[in-house]
């Protein structure tokens, strides 16, 4: 069996494909991407007559089983001046929370406006020619956002904010082949590590990718993310234009963010907005229209990028309305410009602080990981090579029903979404998910205790003592 056959076998028909575009910006690959009735990039073939022993295995960041985040930062960074290493972050100079004291940046970001300042900052100082980030799309009807090249701050600015929406890489992998000079990437971890993977085969792409710049993650979204806010909002799917994921409130905390969206009803141009926790798939922990692919990530911090950003969920940061950004830093160069910068406010955070600020993610990723393999070794699937054990000692029986009723939640969001379209009506999908929906809310819900402990700092103490 070639290597293209193998791909479609393993990865991309058992649903494991994150839709990097790796595969199909390798030299002469038969491939290309696209998106499919799920809302998700994939790749296809284009031509059926191709050479068999084109390599495409090595790139795919779910496949590739002899680099790991693991040997990927150790050669990158073990030999780093004042290089310190943990489990949660992998390699790290400092770990930060902090934001640009400039509102330009920090109202503009999602956060603390730290992704835009340090990338600017890269242009600035002539160590890069461009920044690859993802950007507003305005030549494609049917995707919203893609990823772009920006050459100066004015441009930055355009692609700043999270966008929870699928995109894919082909394209500017192949515009940095083309195009001589330094880039930075910006990514989220799997796209990072895919980053890593094409460079140790392409000279050109090692060469010109000078920094990357990984985003704090939770899960990738299909599609139908963006439509069914559009949706519920009154906008319907074939009409949404624009979408922003984060919108800031002066009155609300940090984690209280907004979410507006711009398209037509009965052909007049409109705008909606919400608080995002007020829609019904906007609840992270629901995992609704997830990537498979995202289940099987061990990676929370893009332990393999040069400088992680994220948000500081954190009780003391999470109170600022602005909001505030984590930062882990491995490059040395990427240290000097951040540190004591006048420019910025920082904290120092210990490990601890780091991941108490993503511990949700860190459980789904290695505990929660974990017990997935273990469900499939059981069931004698294939499962992409993982830095966890597949095990399922040690959990406690709850944990496991959580985790086996987050697989039926995104799975069946499809499913939902689908027969909504069918039917014409969104809240068909609502009709159809609220069983399921309710069920998972029922199984995480707190005991009472745990909610009266938790009003009182005097025993949150005995709070964790006796539950976590």
């Amino acid at each position: 069996m070639n290597e293209i056959d193998k791909l479609f076998e393993l990865v991309i028909n058992n649903g494991y494909c994150i839709g990097c575009g790796n595969c199909a910006a390798v030299e002469n690959s038969p491939l290309i991407m696209y998106k499919n009735n799920e809302g998700k990039f994939i790749p296809k073939l284009k031509d059926n007559n191709y050479n068999n022993e084109i390599s495409v295995l090595s790139v795919c960041p779910f496949f590739n089983d002899e680099l790991d985040e693991d040997i990927i930062a150790e050669n990158l960074y073990r030999d780093s001046n004042k290089i310190k290493h943990n489990e949660y972050t992998g390699y790290y100079i400092n770990n930060y929370a902090g934001y640009v004291k400039d509102d330009q940046y920090r109202m503009s970001g999602s956060s603390g406006g730290m992704g835009t300042w340090i990338t600017a900052k890269l242009l600035e100082k002539d160590l890069v020619d461009g920044i690859i980030h993802v950007k507003e799309d305005e030549k494609d009807n049917d995707t919203l956002f893609s990823y772009q090249v920006s050459e100066s701050k004015n441009e930055l600015f355009e692609g700043s904010k999270s966008k929870y929406y699928p995109i894919e890489m082909s394209k500017v992998i192949k515009y940095i082949q083309n195009n001589p000079g330094n880039y930075a990437v910006v990514g989220i971890p799997c796209f990072i590590k895919a980053i890593r993977l094409i460079s140790e085969g392409n000279k050109e792409i090692n060469e010109r990718i000078k920094y990357t710049i990984g985003l704090v993650c939770g899960h990738l979204k299909s599609d139908y993310f963006a439509k069914s806010i559009g949706w519920e909002l009154g906008i319907k799917p074939e009409n949404l234009t624009n979408i922003d994921f984060r919108v800031k409130y002066e009155d609300k905390q940090a984690n209280k963010y907004g979410v507006k969206v711009n398209g037509l009803i009965n052909n007049k141009k409109v705008e909606k907005e919400a608080v995002s926790s007020s829609l019904y798939v906007t609840n992270w922990g629901h995992g609704l229209f997830k990537y498979k692919a995202c289940d099987y990530c061990d990676d929370v911090l893009a332990e393999t990028a040069d400088i992680t950003i994220g948000d500081a969920w954190l009780p003391e940061y999470v109170k600022d309305n602005k909001g505030t950004n984590i930062i882990t830093v491995r490059d040395s160069d990427l240290n000097e410009i951040i540190k004591d910068n006048n420019e910025l406010y920082l904290d120092k955070l210990s490990i601890k602080e780091i991941f108490q600020s993503q511990a949700g993610g860190f459980r789904h990723r290695r505990e929660a990981l974990a017990y997935r393999l273990f469900l499939d070794e059981k069931d004698k699937k294939w499962h992409p090579p993982k830095r966890i054990e597949a095990s399922n000692k040690g959990i406690k029986n709850k944990r496991k029903e959580i985790y086996e009723k987050r697989i039926e939640l995104y799975q069946e969001s499809f499913n939902a979404y689908k027969k909504a379209l069918e039917d014409k009506k969104f809240k068909n999908f609502i009709e159809y998910m609220n069983p399921y929906i309710k069920n998972y809310n029922k199984l995480i819900k707190k005991p009472l205790i745990y909610r009266f402990l938790a009003k009182f700092s005097f025993l949150r103490k005995i709070k964790r003592i006796v539950f976590n």
